[in-house]
């Protein structure tokens, strides 16, 4: 994963945990109410990809562990991972395009109440995906892939007579030297591996997105809905189809790309469909983007523009995160897919420990706080939930104390330590495992294996009920909290 030139060492410091009179005071441990949104207190767990489910999107055993190890922490919220909405393949990752999957859901939302104690509200999060292949061999792409058009036979008609000489030729060169014949977007397929775009509007299916994706994200919301969930939300955040609708890179011109009142039409248009077919008492929000953090990506003022137009149009709350995106990703090896969260803007998303002078901890916060103020200042009171490097109760206690934000969202440090909101509720903050962000976990992350924690994982792998990761040498969930 890319790290700042800077490199700076930084440290989590826990700092002033409170006692349990203190936690309850706190606007932290408060309860939280707006309009759907009914929270017994404003933690939350943002969505994770655990690499858990089967090849076929199934709800497995390992999933079901997974979501009953945070539940027992009873934050307010916890948002299951991102959910595929189309019924495609996609690995093991879980997926809601079939109602063959609801029984599986349906499990793991049984799991969740009876681990919380009816506290914690699930939230699913659904999410639309193009496709993407992994970096192929030079060879198999230039003699299998690479469609060769007129322009390319002109400008090598001096060393190529036939389109099987020209391959030969191709094959014959270097990485430097095929960079200038190739077309930008055939090298990058070759270097990086094939990606659809949102702009590839000359395919039919790309094309006709804003005609397919109300639907079937509507479709998926209806099956999260029926499987229990208290409700969804939309993922517009990072490398995926709706965010690279919003993104300033969409420059589509059928009235989806170019203006940000043209890119903000089809999450508008997804979300109203899916408002539509959901009860009225079921929560619908989305997760979105603080900054691309890409040249050339939106910014902070187009992601003040968006949340406006989401709150306006009636979302229930606006989870904010920043980064993640192809575009700027560390080139794959041969074989593997590109992963979106190793370039700079993966670490604007998930920084580490090794920072610049900004430091990994809340970078989050600040465009979080633009937004948040926005809203208010437009009389729109839709809740704002704000996450990246916060793992200490004086840091979410600050943002809420400001009005940066509303709910504080704690990933890698639930991780870390699945008890934290128990832990510090009741006055045991002292006894917290704090993340250390070396991302470990995204380490584990990209290369789709399941993530765990190098502060639990090698801990008591032997003990009675412990699952292990199907090499043996992790156990897959934290150990139980033994407060001393």
């Amino acid at each position: 994963m890319w790290k700042p030139a800077e490199r700076i060492k930084y440290k989590a410091e826990g700092g002033h945990w409170p006692s349990e009179a203190e936690a309850a005071g706190s606007r932290l441990f408060s309860p939280f109410q707006h309009g759907r949104l009914d929270l017994a207190q404003r933690t939350w767990i943002p969505a994770m990809v655990p690499w858990r489910a089967t090849e076929e999107g199934e709800v497995t055993e390992h999933v079901l562990d997974w979501y009953r190890r945070f539940a027992e922490g009873r934050p307010g919220a916890i948002v299951v991972e991102a959910t595929g909405i189309r019924d495609v393949p996609s690995g093991p990752l879980l997926r809601i395009g079939h109602d063959r999957f609801l029984p599986g859901l349906k499990k793991l939302v049984e799991v969740v109440r009876e681990a919380s104690g009816g506290e914690t509200r699930l939230f699913i999060q659904l999410i639309d995906f193009l496709a993407i292949r992994r970096r192929p061999k030079k060879e198999r792409f230039l003699r299998e892939f690479l469609r060769i058009d007129n322009a390319l036979r002109s400008s090598l008609a001096d060393v190529a007579d036939s389109d099987e000489a020209l391959r030969d030729y191709l094959c014959e060169q270097d990485e430097e030297a095929l960079e200038a014949l190739l077309s930008p977007r055939d090298f990058e397929s070759l270097t990086r591996g094939f990606r659809e775009r949102v702009t590839d509007t000359e395919q039919p299916h790309i094309a006709e997105l804003p005609q397919s994706l109300p639907r079937l994200f509507a479709d998926a919301a209806c099956r999260a809905e029926a499987a229990g969930f208290d409700g969804v939300e939309l993922h517009y955040a990072h490398a995926y189809t709706m965010a690279s609708f919003l993104s300033a890179l969409n420059t589509r011109e059928d009235g989806y790309g170019g203006s940000r009142e043209n890119r903000v039409r089809l999450p508008l248009e997804v979300f109203a469909a899916v408002r539509e077919a959901l009860k009225p008492e079921t929560v619908c929000g989305c997760r979105m983007l603080t900054e691309d953090c890409i040249d050339g990506g939106s910014t902070v003022d187009d992601s003040t523009y968006f949340a406006q137009r989401f709150a306006e149009a009636g979302m229930d709350f606006i989870s904010l995160s920043r980064g993640g995106k192809f575009e700027d990703a560390k080139k794959p090896g041969i074989g593997q897919a590109i992963y979106p969260y190793t370039g700079p803007s993966g670490y604007e998303c998930m920084p580490g420990y090794l920072s610049d002078q900004q430091g990994p901890f809340g970078r989050n916060v600040a465009p979080g706080r633009k937004i948040t103020q926005n809203l208010r200042a437009h009389g729109l009171d839709t809740p704002v939930a704000v996450a990246g490097g916060i793992h200490s109760f004086e840091q979410a206690e600050e943002i809420l104390k400001l009005g940066s934000a509303d709910i504080i969202g704690f990933a890698r440090q639930a991780l870390a330590d699945p008890d934290w909101f128990t832990k510090v509720k009741s006055g045991c903050g002292d006894q917290v495992n704090l993340c250390e962000y070396t991302n470990y976990c995204e380490g584990l992350d990209s290369k789709h294996k399941m993530v765990t924690c190098q502060l639990w994982d090698r801990i008591d792998r032997g003990e009675p009920g412990s699952r292990l990761t199907p090499d043996g040498k992790r156990r897959t969930t934290a150990p139980a909290w033994k407060r001393s």
